[in-house]
Formats: structure tokens, sequence, C-alpha cells
């Protein structure tokens, strides 16, 4: 996809507008950079919390991920018995059918019918 000529056009165009703006951005990025950090920060912190990188790196051991340890490998059913959100409906369809072939009830014996 995205190679008719107007997109092409407009990648070249925004390229262009890159180049020409990086300049400007360099030039602002080691503005904000030399002035007092602190100011930055309090500008920051009224839309952000800030917190120094060591207390985000114990956190960050401190808590663990808990989803999708409770799903089975083979048939791929979380304990409540739902597929993944990923999965289309003809993938469903085909591992329940492998599933169901599986179990497969045994017959019953044949008897006479009075």
């Amino acid at each position: 996809m995205a190679k008719s000529l107007r997109s092409k056009w407009k990648r070249k165009m925004r390229a262009e507008k890159r180049k020409k703006n990086a300049p400007k951005e360099l030039e602002r990025l080691k503005r904000i950079l030399q002035t007092n950090a602190d100011v930055v920060m309090e500008e920051v912190k009224e839309v952000a919390t800030v917190l120094p990188p060591q207390k985000v790196l114990e956190q960050a051991d401190d808590c663990k991920m808990d989803t999708d340890n409770k799903r089975n490998k083979k048939t791929l059913l979380d304990q409540h018995g739902q597929y993944p959100i990923w999965m289309n409906s003809r993938q469903k369809k085909k591992l329940k059918a492998q599933r169901v072939k599986g179990k497969k009830k045994a017959k019953l014996a044949k008897g006479l019918a009075w």
C-alpha cells in the first residue's frame, strides 16, 4: 500500500518539513536543557508525578503482571473457558472441533427396541 503519487508526495513533503524544522527543534531542546532543570521539573510536576529512577526501578521489581498465567497451553482456554481476544472465530471453531473430537462419546450398545 501507500504507493500512489499522492502518498509519495506527502511522504516527501513530510521529510522536507522534518529537515527544515530539525535545527529549530535541536536549538529548542538545547535551550531547555541549559536552563535550570528544577524549573522544568516544576512545570512537569503539575501534569505528572516525578520520581527518581531508583524508586521506579524498585517499584518495577515489586509488581509483576498477573495476566494469562491461568491459560491452558494446548487449548488456549483460560480458567473461565474463554479464548484469547486476538483469536478469530475460525481459529476458535477449529480448536473446539479438535476438543470435541477428542472427547467422543462411547457408543451405546445396540439393544432390541421392543
